[in-house]
């Protein structure tokens, strides 16, 4: 699915729900999760043209810096291209498997999972059995193993 024509909408699909700083984790780690997860979902397609930054910067109504953090953390994993003068748009080449870095941000991600489940009040063992529960059942949009930017 190909979002160019939806670029006025593109910013409230790709984030919903506004980035909490009280989860335990960075804004831009935020931002950068979310549209990593946006990509390896087939939200975004390669090609796709991204929000600008300042758009996104005014949408988020977080500081433009923040964002230009988040999508260099991007263009540094090879999911994003920004190109000057016309935009940052999803790799038509996304980044090949690189385990370490992969186990590392697995790692990450779990870290920050359990922080986020402890900030809120959650056990997370019902996390994790809710996160069994879902991928038993998953969809292609849950799937562990397909697409830029998963574990």
């Amino acid at each position: 699915m190909h979002l160019v024509c939806m670029s006025a909408n593109i910013e409230t699909l790709l984030f919903p729900t506004p980035l909490s700083a009280a989860i335990g984790l960075p804004l831009r780690a935020q931002m950068r999760e979310r549209i990593l997860t946006a990509i390896g979902s087939g939200l975004l397609s390669p090609g796709d043209q991204l929000p600008t930054m300042r758009a996104l910067s005014v949408h988020l109504r977080v500081d433009l810096n923040t964002v230009q953090r988040a999508y260099a953390e991007l263009e540094r994993l090879g999911a994003i291209e920004t190109y000057r003068a016309r935009g940052s748009f999803v790799s038509q080449h996304p980044p090949s498997a690189d385990i370490d870095r992969k186990k590392g941000e697995l790692m990450d991600l779990a870290a920050a999972t359990i922080a986020r489940s402890h900030a809120l009040g959650l056990d997370p063992g019902a996390l994790l059995r809710a996160m069994q529960h879902l991928l038993e059942a998953s969809s292609p949009t849950i799937a562990p193993e397909t697409g830029a930017g998963k574990a």
